[in-house]
Parts: structure tokens; sequence; C-alpha cells
């Protein structure tokens, strides 16, 4: 899947937020990692894979994918942040986790962009991330029109004052 196309239209939101709220000169890295902890906490409760307590099933799908491209935003904002400009999504072998497993894979993969803010660990988030749509039944043609609809949403949002 080529992300690149999905890179230009964050960039173009990222501008457009930053010029309207007043945030151009700010640096927003730490604010986009916890919102992408939340994001993905969202999605988690979503999916109900960790709540072993609970009968009661998972969203819908679509809902699903709606979490799961909220993450995907804040994903290509931190990677605009810090200066990536062209990123190959390639198929990563990763042995077999459940979908639990592969949460807690991606917030270690958050943890570490914190603390080393690496193209490496950032490389590593973005293959963890869409392992984990992989793992949830989301195909690529899936997240991409799925983000290219979230971010019309986006954008209505920020004309409503949101």
């Amino acid at each position: 899947m080529n992300i690149n196309q999905l890179f230009e239209m964050q960039r173009e939101l990222d501008t457009y937020i930053e010029k309207e709220h007043g945030l151009e000169k700010a640096d927003l890295f730490q604010r986009k990692i916890l919102s992408l902890l939340v994001e993905v906490g969202e999605l988690a409760n979503e999916t109900r894979c960790f709540k072993f307590w609970s009968t009661k099933p998972s969203s819908e799908k679509s809902v699903i994918l709606e979490e799961f491209v909220d993450g995907v935003h804040f994903i290509l904002s931190l990677g605009i942040y810090m200066g990536i400009k062209h990123f190959e999504l390639r198929e990563a072998n990763y042995i077999e986790k459940d979908v639990t497993s592969q949460f807690l894979e991606i917030y270690d993969s958050i943890n570490g962009l914190l603390t080393k803010k690496s193209v490496t660990e950032y490389d590593q988030l973005v293959h963890q991330y869409f392992y984990l749509g992989k793992l949830l039944g989301f195909s690529h043609e899936d997240v991409v029109k799925a983000y290219k609809q979230k971010n019309e949403v986006n954008y209505k949002r920020q004309q409503e004052g949101y």
C-alpha cells in the first residue's frame, strides 16, 4: 500500500488545524503521542478483545475501522512532525499474535517513539499498527477509503468549531 497520498492529505489537515488554532510554532509531539495513545485505547475498547469478564460482542466492523483510522491520522501526523516525506509500507511477516498482544506491542512502539524519536521507532510503530489492522480484518483498500472519509469529517468538524 502506498500511504504517501495519505501523508499529503494529513499534512494539509495538520497545516489547516495548526493555522486555525494559532499553533504553527507549537511543539505538538507529546500531545500527538497522547492523542494516539487515547485513540488506540478507544480502538481496543471497541474490539473488546481484553474484556475477558464480558460476553458482549465487539462493535460493528465499521465502527472498529473508524477507530482504527483515527489512529492512522495521528500516526501520519507524527511522521510529518518528524520530517518524514516518503514512506514505504511493506508487508511484514510477524509471528501470528492475538489482538490483545498486538495492542500491547503498539503501546510499546508508541512509548519507543516517545523516548527515542527515531525513524526506526516510527517505522516499527507504523508496521505494528497496520499489522493490527490486518488482524482486525482490514484490507489496505478498506483503510484508505475509511481514512479519506474520516479526513473529510475532520475538516468539516474544524469548520464547525469542533
